[in-house]
Order: structure tokens, then C-alpha cells, then sequence
């Protein structure tokens, strides 16, 4: 299969070239030149395969051109070491937990794959360059792709994170690693660290004596495969006899999750529409109801790996539905919630159904429950653990002890290896071609 920029003014490439560049030379994003939906036959005994085996199937749709149907299935198996279950809240009203992975967040699942997959890439060509993987994160992207790249040959990852404005959880996870990861401390926002990755993809020097690839959702390798768990989700459902209609709402910041749900959409999952639910940096939102995109500085907020303010994957959707208002808004919803509206509804779900949300799934939970009708069966996605906003969660809650996973108690235990460095592009690429090889 080819790919083309969503700028459309650089020729298709292939996935081996859409993975490793990450951004087109025109700085658009990588779309597949085609959707190959799946059959009927398959949603029909869905509910009796396995997350692996579902997710190989829809796996072999987007990639089963370009890679040998073993090599991907072992790929695809390796990586999802980890269940993404679907848990009932209150009467018909889902929670899809992709907190299982290794890092308790839902990003485990795209980052793991597109390791896995440029290391598979690397390999064919005995590629005996470094590869520089460069990743900007407002909370849990880092510790994803930083986890899933850890100790990978030829790969040395770049994570970049708005100094002050990600928890400690999510920033022991990311700079305690060491190895192959580096961690950069960035004096802004996450739109800072985004623009720093972006601009680097662009700058000629830095292409011709470094090879460069970005592990954000930009990236076709980290977005496609979050498609997976919507099939699974379904899957789950009808296993246990789903007769309504599904409604799926997510938590959407650079709208990776969301684009990827909409392309499971398009292959032929029957989802009847989505919700995008935002916090306070509800650029998309506002389109929503306008029909004018106005990216702006992103504002901090308590769910704060949605705190975007020019989502990157929002071409991506504009591309899918070529650019129609009315096209995108009748397939999407929005919401926005401020800070104390999210707090309220944690607390009310806590207290009333005994069912600890993080502030990301909050707002997604607070949509779906406002919106759903009947003949409608509504899923959240929650996409990390609470306890990696323990501080957060403990304060609205008005209790301490959220219970600290094993995992995450490891991560807490490591000494932090930042390098600070200013949102000026200049000292950023002074320490790429100084540090990178």
C-alpha cells in the first residue's frame, strides 16, 4: 500500500518510507492511499476470537501488503502482551480499560507496535544507521513510545515534555530509563515540543546528517494500530449480547485515538457515531459547531494530556471526510468540561458506582452519559490508570491511598535524567547535532 501526504503535494510513498520519515517533506501527515474494509463475515463471529487474533486480522487490512503474514503476526502478538478489557459502570454505560500495558496508558499499544515494527524495517534493510526517534508528550505518549523502543538496536528515542506540566508519575516513567532514551526538558507547552519535533522533520541539515523519525501519532505506525481495540471493544460487547446501537466517546487531544476509531469506522465496524470530548482546549469542539478550524496556545488543565491546541491529526480527519463540515460533524459530537466539571463527575462516579476514573476518561464518561439515548449502548475509552494522577484523583476523591500499581511503584524508584533546553529551535537542533549520530 502507498501513502500520501494529507498536503498532497509530495509523492506517495511506501510504509516502510511513511514509518521511518514519520512527516512528508511538505509536513503533511501519512495517510493510507486506500481503507480496506473487512468483510461481513468477520464482524458475524467476531466475539469469538481473541484481542490478538482480531487485532492481527484488522492488522493484515492495513499493512498485509507490504509485510509477510507470519512476520506480522508475531508483530501483532508481541505486542498486545496485555488485555484492553470492556468493564460495565452502570446500566448501559461501558469503560474500554487500555490502562493493562506496561506504562498503564492507552499509547502502549501504538507505541509497542511501531517499535516493534521499525525494528522489523531496520533488520530488512541492515540498516547500520542510527535512527533518532523524536516524540513529543503532554503526559503519557513519552513513557509509551520511551517503554516500547527501551533497549531496541540502531533506535535512540528523543522525548521532549513541557518542564512543570506533566505529572511525576508520567515523568518517572519516561526519564528514569536511561539506555537508548533521552529525555528533554522543554521551558514551554506541549504545542513548544510539538513544534520543536515538526520543524526538525523540515530542517535540511538536520535530514542530511541525521536520520530522523517521530513516534507521536503523526506517525501512521502509532495511530493505525489503536483501531484494534475498537474491534476488541465490540467484540466484547457481542459476546456478552450486545442488542443496542454503540456509541463510542473519547477523550481527545491530538485526536490520534479518535482518527484511529473513525478509520475502524470505515472498515466496516458498526459504531453509530462518536463522541469527542474535550477539557478546556476545545479547538475541535468549536469547529464542530462552525465549521472554522482556529488552533490557539493550548491552556493547562488537570487532564493534562489533552491540553492541545493545534491537534495534528485533525488534517487527518479533514482528509478522511475531504474537508466537509457537515461530513465530520454528522460522525462526531463534541463536549468540552472545565476542570470543575471533571472533577465533579470523578467524584460522583466514585462515590455513586464505585468506579475510579482518571480526569481523561472523566470527561469522555460525562459526554457519553449526557448524550446516550435509548436503544444506545454507550463505551468510554479510559486511557490511564488514576493512580498516574495520584495527587489529582486523591484530592477530589477527598481520600489518600489510590491504589499505586507494581508498575508504576517501579518507576517511582528511579532517579530522574532530564536535559533542560529552551522552546528556541536553535538550541534543540544545536543538541540533536551534537548528541545524535
Amino acid at each position: 500500500m502507498q501513502y500520501y501526504s494529507t498536503n498532497k503535494s509530495v509523492p506517495e510513498v511506501s510504509l516502510q518510507e511513511a514509518v521511518t520519515k514519520g512527516l512528508a517533506d511538505d509536513k503533511g501527515l501519512f495517510m493510507p492511499d486506500h481503507i480496506n474494509p473487512l468483510p461481513a463475515s468477520f464482524f458475524e463471529t467476531i466475539e469469538q476470537l481473541s484481542f490478538q487474533e482480531i487485532s492481527f486480522e484488522v492488522a493484515k487490512a492495513f499493512f498485509g501488503e507490504d509485510i509477510p503474514e507470519a512476520d506480522l503476526k508475531q508483530l501483532v502478538f508481541d505486542t498486545l502482551q496485555f488485555d484492553c478489557p470492556v468493564v460495565p459502570v452502570h446500566d448501559k454505560i461501558y469503560s474500554l480499560e487500555l490502562f493493562h500495558g506496561p506504562t498503564l496508558a492507552f499509547k502502549d499499544v501504538g507505541g509497542r507496535f511501531m517499535a516493534r515494527l521499525l525494528g522489523y524495517f531496520l533488520k530488512q534493510k541492515n540498516n547500520r544507521k542510527q535512527v533518532n526517534v523524536l516524540v513529543a508528550t503532554s503526559g503519557d505518549t513519552g513513557s509509551a513510545v520511551a517503554n516500547g523502543f527501551l533497549g531496541v538496536d540502531g533506535i535512540h528515542v528523543y522525548v521532549l515534555y513541557p518542564k512543570g506540566l506533566v505529572s511525576e508519575i508520567q515523568e518517572k516513567q519516561f526519564t528514569t530509563l536511561g539506555q537508548n532514551i533521552t529525555s528533554i526538558e522543554v521551558d514551554g507547552t506541549f504545542d513548544d515540543c510539538q513544534r520543536l519535533v515538526k520543524t526538525a522533520f523540515l530542517d535540511e541539515e538536520l535530514k542530511s546528517k541525521l536520520t530522523l523519525t517521530s513516534a507521536n501519532s503523526i506517525n501512521v505506525a502509532r495511530f493505525l494500530p489503536q483501531a484494534f481495540y475498537y474491534f476488541n471493544a465490540y467484540a466484547r460487547l457481542k459476546e456478552q449480547g450486545l442488542q443496542d446501537e454503540l456509541v463510542v466517546a473519547v477523550p481527545s487531544g491530538n485526536f490520534g485515538n479518535l482518527t484511529a476509531g473513525l478509520f475502524a469506522q470505515q472498515m466496516g465496524l458498526p459504531i453509530k457515531r462518536f463522541i469527542a470530548a474535550n477539557n478546556e482546549n476545545d479547538i475541535v469542539y468549536k469547529y464542530l459547531q462552525s465549521g472554522q478550524y482556529e488552533p490557539r496556545p493550548s491552556v493547562s488543565t488537570i487532564a493534562n494530556a489533552m491540553d492541545v491546541g493545534d491537534p495534528s491529526n485533525f488534517a487527518r480527519i479533514l482528509d478522511l471526510y475531504g474537508h466537509s463540515h457537515a461530513k465530520i460533524s454528522s460522525v462526531m459530537k463534541g463536549f468540552r468540561y472545565s476542570d470543575e466539571q471533571i472533577k465533579e463527575v470523578l467524584l460522583q462516579v466514585y462515590k455513586e458506582y464505585n468506579y475510579l476514573l482518571d480526569p481523561h476518561g472523566a470527561c469522555a464518561y460525562k459526554a457519553l452519559s449526557t448524550d446516550l439515548v435509548a436503544g444506545e449502548m454507550g463505551v468510554f475509552l479510559e486511557t490511564a490508570h488514576p493512580a498516574k494522577f495520584t495527587e489529582t484523583v486523591e484530592a477530589i476523591i477527598g481520600q489518600g491511598n489510590v491504589p499505586l500499581p507494581e508498575k508504576l511503584a517501579e518507576f517511582m524508584k528511579g532517579e530522574k535524567l532530564s536535559v533542560p533546553c529552551s522552546k528556541a529551535f536553535d538550541d534543540f537542533k544545536g543538541f540533536l547535532l551534537k548528541e545524535a549520530k
